[in-house]
């Protein structure tokens, strides 16, 4: 099937504007004044006018308000493999965008003039949610992402966005870091079709020196998502020289995912390269990230994968019960596929893990910058 190419902007009319200052559900009022936002493990406690640390939640007239509601920082068509999702309808489009801020410090933070922005300015596209489920449509994209900062820190619009997708049949995806409470996880993912959370390593001294934030919560993510949950789910792992890539840690992730997810939530491990506050920290070089991948495969995960490096084996899935190759990649294009509507080993029959269609083609390597004009 030929593949679909967008135009470059697409206007969709209809709609109602943009908030200022959107209501939102989980906070609560101390004594003295303040206004607590319960989203996320940080516990931002925000006198009047304050922003939290993620920016764009702040106290305002004695609650907690989001001030990105329908603003963007940029709307672009993506494979869905770039997010990376490779077990969720591969080969298929997906409409991108993220506001600003984030909840927590990455220093390696490599969307950083994003997440760590403090302008409002970032945040120069406007549209609200029913406008960006047509414009999906228009384009042909089976799903919508919500990425490039967290989406968790903007919960209301991301979830009224999947609900406006959901009436036109396309999926929603967050990508996230998982550092989310109990009760708003719920809220927030009962509204998701599939998400990749980002592990960023297996201490907590890492996530406390080097992210400002702290591992149990996101464990307490993954395995709500495994256990409670209907959510398609993958998880990514930057491995950066030095800091979490010792055969030790990968290691003891890798029996932890087993052990707690089972083998069938797809692993990714990623090489970084020097940004924001890690310039003086080098590349990792290929052969951690390959090595990486063959701890997780010993640990008995089923599906590994290599990103940021060029490893056609390390791209591809392959089929648990014959070990054959079921879809091959090129960065983030697809080659031979040899699954069934079903997700089905078209070799031995193996049932793979995954959310899976009729196969109509790969989207590509493409990234298509759009705009919605409200």
């Amino acid at each position: 099937m030929a593949q679909r190419t967008p135009a470059p902007t697409v206007q969709i009319v209809k709609g109602n504007g943009s908030a200022e200052s959107w209501p939102t559900e989980f906070w609560h009022q101390l004594d003295d004044g303040r206004v607590v936002c319960d989203v996320c493990p940080r516990h931002c406690r925000l006198r009047e006018g304050k922003r939290g640390a993620c920016f764009v939640r702040m106290a305002e007239h004695g609650q907690i308000v989001l001030t990105s509601y329908g603003r963007s920082s940029g709307f672009c068509i993506d494979p869905i493999e770039k997010k990376p999702l490779n077990h969720f309808y591969p080969g298929s489009s997906v409409l991108s965008f993220g506001t600003a801020g984030c909840n927590l410090g990455c220093k390696f933070c490599q969307n950083w003039s994003i997440s760590k922005s403090r302008e409002i300015d970032t945040l120069g596209a406007t549209a609200m949610p029913e406008q960006i489920a047509r414009a999906a449509k228009a384009y042909g994209c089976d799903s919508i992402a919500f990425t490039y900062n967290d989406p968790v820190i903007f919960m209301e619009y991301a979830m009224d966005c999947a609900q406006a997708c959901h009436a036109h049949g396309i999926h929603s995806v967050a990508v996230s870091a998982g550092y989310i409470c109990d009760a708003p996880r719920q809220a927030f993912y009962r509204q998701m079709d599939a998400a990749n959370i980002d592990l960023k390593a297996f201490t907590e001294h890492f996530y406390h020196k080097i992210c400002s934030g702290h591992l149990a919560p996101v464990l307490d993510t993954l395995l709500y998502l495994r256990h409670e949950t209907r959510v398609w789910f993958e998880i990514t792992t930057l491995l950066i020289p030095g800091e979490n890539d010792s055969p030790a840690e990968i290691t003891a992730m890798s029996r932890w995912l087993m052990d707690n997810l089972g083998p069938d939530v797809p692993l990714h491990f990623s090489a970084f390269h020097p940004d924001f506050k890690m310039m003086d920290t080098p590349p990792t070089p290929p052969a951690t990230v390959l090595q990486a991948r063959r701890i997780a495969l010993e640990a008995g995960l089923r599906y590994v994968y290599v990103g940021n490096i060029f490893d056609q084996d390390g791209d591809s899935t392959y089929c648990p019960g014959c070990g054959q190759r079921v879809i091959s990649r090129n960065w983030y294009a697809l080659g031979d596929y040899s699954l069934t509507e079903n997700g089905r080993c078209q070799h031995c029959g193996f049932h793979l893990a995954g959310r899976f269609t009729a196969y109509h083609g790969s989207f590509g390597r493409r990234r298509i910058p759009i705009q919605i004009r409200a």
